[in-house]
């Protein structure tokens, strides 16, 4: 018998935004969180989540996250999920403003994750079921320039050309397969990440809408 989610789905809006490094996932939540006032948590392997987890004294996962981020790898389900359950509970707590946090409700745009099918399905099993998949899409031609441009002011260490090549491999054997599960569930929405940061805002923004009115609601039968 599987575990209850901890969370509504009926209540809890969860969006999960995925593409490869590079695709602009950080900078098109933060324009989101001002549109629709979700709270993001990025599960990337630099993101907020695991850094600061990786940087908490007394972490028993800061040295394995750590590592995982320097070689590129995908830190241990267990503990990014783990890790967002806490911070979605936390932020439930907070009482927060806003249509999408009154009468137990909350809204989440969860970046960088799920990265393998095991975190997809224990994720929805397990926290909450997932409403849509906002998939940023371009060429690894564009990802490689824009992370080689970020890189010179970055200081993220995993913004060099070998790392960078590892996280494409990555990504290509381990996210694309969760794309497809989902896009067979009818809840991929993919948006051309090419372009300025504000033409790929407003077509994202166009998906987050229909996520909040239930368009992803349902998968075909």
């Amino acid at each position: 018998m599987s575990e209850s989610p901890t969370f509504d789905h009926g209540k809890v809006t969860v969006i999960y935004v995925l593409g490869g490094p590079g695709a602009g996932k950080g900078t098109q939540c933060a324009n989101l969180v001002k549109d629709f006032g979700f709270c993001h948590l990025s599960a990337l392997p630099a993101g907020d989540l695991l850094r600061a987890e990786q940087n908490r004294e007394g972490s028993q996962f800061g040295s394995l996250i750590q590592t995982c981020i320097k070689e590129g790898t995908i830190v241990p389900m267990e503990v990014t999920i783990k890790l967002l359950d806490n911070a979605m509970q936390a932020a439930m707590a907070e009482n927060r403003l806003g249509d999408g946090w009154q009468d137990g409700r909350g809204r989440f745009l969860i970046d960088g994750f799920p990265r393998k099918m095991d975190q997809a399905v224990k994720f929805d099993e397990t926290v909450c079921l997932s409403s849509v998949v906002l998939y940023f899409s371009t060429t690894e031609e564009v990802l490689l320039e824009r992370l080689l441009v970020r890189g010179k002011t970055s200081g993220r260490e995993d913004d060099n050309v070998e790392s960078i090549k590892k996280r494409f491999r990555t990504y290509k054997l381990d996210t694309m397969p969760v794309i497809e599960y989902y896009t067979s569930q009818g809840k991929v929405a993919e948006v051309d990440s090419t372009g300025t940061v504000e033409e790929v805002h407003a077509l994202a923004a166009q998906v987050v809408r229909d996520a909040l009115t239930g368009k992803y609601s349902q998968s075909p039968n």
